[in-house]
């Protein structure tokens, strides 16, 4: 989708850019697939905050969304509709499946309605269908893709992203993802073809702090300008040099420390690391 953008008659607008939703085929959800998601401004069940600079946001409502396509292999669907959701970056498509069953998924790239989509090991690589990672032609590139079988998709899920099908090895399926990390995962994961869909979302501008604070995100407040009490960065007359590394109110690096456990069991999956 589009990029709009505005005449300058005031300074907020100067710059900011929304999406264009000319795309979209309807405009309220499904309510059978809808629920609530309550506010929680960061805090937890004893009030602490455990998030820091959340408060406020638009009311939503949250999208169930199938991750799990396995569910429904077979059972050929009839794309009804491409909507907007305000929980993620990507659009969402409805699906009429002919056994009488409605569900999310995320959109593709160029998936129109009346378009028919299925699930299961015999799906032709087309736009929008999921199969094992072990029927998806080298080549191929695919989102939504599950991590273990049966667990659902968890990578390549935002919008614009995309992950590639590199190789195969036994019963693993080498993929390069977004970040250029090569990684085994198991032949049997499922995964969907195509491209994540609204891939102009990197290049909306948001233009002004009440935009943000829409979105349920207040603003920082930097370390330099507390109290030594109260951040390791403060005090000081003026603006002073920190002294030392950049650090979280805590005392945790916040640039260059690798946080990783050096003993984690997924390490051995990974054929490449990134950058």
């Amino acid at each position: 989708m589009p990029v709009k953008k505005f005449r300058p008659y005031t300074p907020s607008r100067r710059t900011m850019t929304v999406a264009d939703f000319s795309g979209l085929t309807k405009k309220r959800p499904e309510k059978s697939l809808t629920t609530p998601m309550p506010k929680t401004g960061g805090r937890n069940n004893q009030g602490r905050t455990t998030s820091r600079f959340i408060s406020g946001g638009h009311k939503q409502l949250y999208r169930i969304i199938d991750f799990r396509r396995r569910d429904k292999a077979g059972i050929p669907a009839r794309v009804a509709a491409i909507e907007y959701d305000p929980n993620r970056t990507a659009r969402i498509a409805l699906l009429f499946y002919r056994d009488g069953e409605k569900r999310y998924i995320l959109a593709p790239d160029g998936l129109a309605v009346n378009t028919q989509v299925v699930s299961g090991p015999e799906a032709p690589v087309a736009a929008g269908n999921a199969l094992p990672l072990r029927f998806i032609p080298v080549g191929t590139v695919i989102h939504a893709v599950e991590l273990e079988p049966g667990k659902g998709a968890k990578m390549a899920r935002s919008a614009g992203t995309s992950i590639q099908v590199q190789g195969r090895e036994g019963e693993y399926v080498i993929l390069r993802l977004p970040s250029g990390e090569l990684r085994r995962v198991h032949a049997e994961s499922y995964a969907t073809i195509g491209t994540v869909s609204n891939a102009d979302h990197k290049n909306i501008v948001l233009g002004k702090a009440g935009r943000t604070r829409y979105l349920g995100r207040k603003g920082h407040v930097r370390g330099s300008v507390m109290n030594p009490v109260d951040h390791p960065h403060g005090g000081g007359e003026g603006r002073t040099p920190r002294g030392r590394p950049p650090v979280s109110p805590w005392g945790q690096q916040a640039k260059g420390l690798k946080t990783r456990k050096k003993k984690k069991p997924s390490s051995a999956f990974i054929v490449a690391r990134r950058k």
